[in-house]
């Protein structure tokens, strides 16, 4: 086991790998930019080291840096958190070049799934069921058009090495084709460095259900059921829950074995999410994250594990530490992104926090790393933290919910808080009756914008 380990990220995820640590009798690492000098993540581990300047680029995102903090403070391992560096596989190279674990995937399996085109190809060629689509990427607006004719429109032109949203553009007819599919690649152009994109068939009222798969690198692996991430927007989720309120066990137990027969056959090591869109019984594989996911606490609640430590065990050569049958779904849990933005057009609101309560009581966890006095930066994600519930079912959870948000105080800057009452007083939201377009369609409704 490491004695030692650096996290490469900052704030709640930070915190988060740093009590996994504590817990395991390992030393923590905290890297900083001069931006977070104060913050909490600094504070609670058991060395720091600034990295940076307040620029991402130039601190969290910088490659020599990070790998010299390693060197400084003798850290053995490298967990990356979620964002950042976390789906690298170059930097996953370096660390490994310089005799350093990284606590994920290895690099190849990062870069399979990095590039959709070819993580489809892949998991269709291990038996995952996939959306209808081009045969890799899509050269000229002519194909595009002939394929928009093939499949029947709507149809969607995604960016290939695209994510968060950016590089998607959905055309609903052949008049609307050229131009989606010249913004889909310029987006993608200006925010990867690569222009290439595919196409595949618009669903339109799918949800967003997510497998979460753990492999243990030696061809073993097993899955932790779903979450239902189907309130987002603009392709940012908002609000996730586990197990989906519409999945039977029968569906579960079968896309479930699917998932862990496919990252077992590739050797995957770590955590990893599989994320399909599922409407009117199928499932269809959008993508894989080979990273811990900011809504994992979810999982954790359901299946009383412990994630992190299961990614730091596995990438120290250890076996899981449970097996399949060993996994049983107790009660439902949701998880609220609280974040540091102005209602309606949620404008990142950053600032001082004047006044911080965090809510408690049976089955509330908050995931944050604001106190009193703290100053938000602006260069950062907007994400101030995540408040989890369980319950024995989802009413129960959904109650747990509304009171925690109710104990929650967050003064100093404007938040997401509001936004999560409302929307718990939408039966549409209490009965589980949504896809991934009605939080949009709900926010025109009521605010005149999404």
């Amino acid at each position: 086991m490491f004695d030692k380990i650096l996290i490469a990220n900052r704030g709640e995820i930070a915190l988060r790998v740093i009590r996994a640590c504590r817990e395991m009798g390992i030393a923590s690492v905290a890297v900083h930019s001069t931006a977070d000098a104060d913050a909490m993540h600094v504070r609670m581990a058991d060395e720091t080291i600034c990295i940076g300047p307040a620029s991402s680029t130039d601190s969290y995102l910088s490659f020599p840096a990070i790998i010299s903090a390693c060197e400084v403070t003798g850290a053995q391992a490298i967990h990356p958190g979620y964002g950042f560096l976390s789906e690298n596989a170059r930097f996953v190279q370096i660390v490994e070049d310089h005799g350093l674990t990284f606590i994920g995937p290895k690099a190849e399996h990062i870069r399979v799934m990095g590039d959709k085109i070819t993580a489809k190809e892949t998991m269709k060629n291990l038996g995952v069921p996939c959306v209808p689509g081009s045969e890799g990427g899509v050269p000229d607006l002519e194909t595009a058009q002939k394929l928009g004719e093939e499949m029947g429109y709507p149809v969607i032109i995604k960016a290939t090495a695209g994510g968060g949203g950016r590089g998607m553009k959905v055309a609903n007819s052949a008049a609307e084709m050229e131009r989606a599919f010249q913004t889909a690649r310029s987006e993608g152009k200006a925010a990867f460095g690569n222009d290439e994109v595919y196409i595949e068939k618009y669903l339109t009222t799918p949800r967003h259900i997510e497998i979460q798969v753990f492999g243990d690198g030696k061809g073993n692996a097993v899955h932790l059921g779903e979450r239902d991430c189907s309130l987002q927007r603009r392709h940012q989720k908002v609000l996730e829950e586990a197990p989906g309120p519409i999945i039977t066990e029968e569906e579960r137990a079968r896309i479930g074995k699917i998932c862990a027969d496919a990252v077992a056959e590739i050797g995957y090591a770590g955590a990893g999410t599989i994320e399909f869109l599922y409407e009117n019984g199928e499932f269809y594989f959008i993508e894989m994250n080979t990273r811990l996911q900011v809504e994992h606490p979810v999982t954790e609640a359901i299946f009383g594990v412990d994630l992190v430590r299961e990614q730091i065990r596995v990438a120290a050569g250890q076996p899981l530490s449970f097996s399949q049958d060993d996994l049983t779904i107790q009660g439902h849990a949701i998880e609220a992104r609280i974040n540091a933005e102005k209602l309606p057009n949620f404008a990142p609101s950053p600032g001082k926090i004047t006044q911080y309560h965090a809510p408690g009581g049976l089955g509330v966890r908050m995931d944050s790393a604001l106190y009193q006095g703290y100053k938000i930066p602006p260069y950062y994600d907007s994400l101030i933290g995540k408040l989890i519930v369980h319950g024995r079912d989802r009413e129960e959870a959904l109650a747990r919910l509304d009171r925690a948000l109710g104990e929650l105080i967050v003064d100093g800057v404007d938040t997401t808080i509001p936004l999560f009452r409302m929307l718990l007083e939408n039966e549409d939201v209490r009965r589980g009756d949504y896809n991934i377009h009605w939080l949009e369609h709900w926010l025109e409704a009521t605010f005149g914008q999404a």
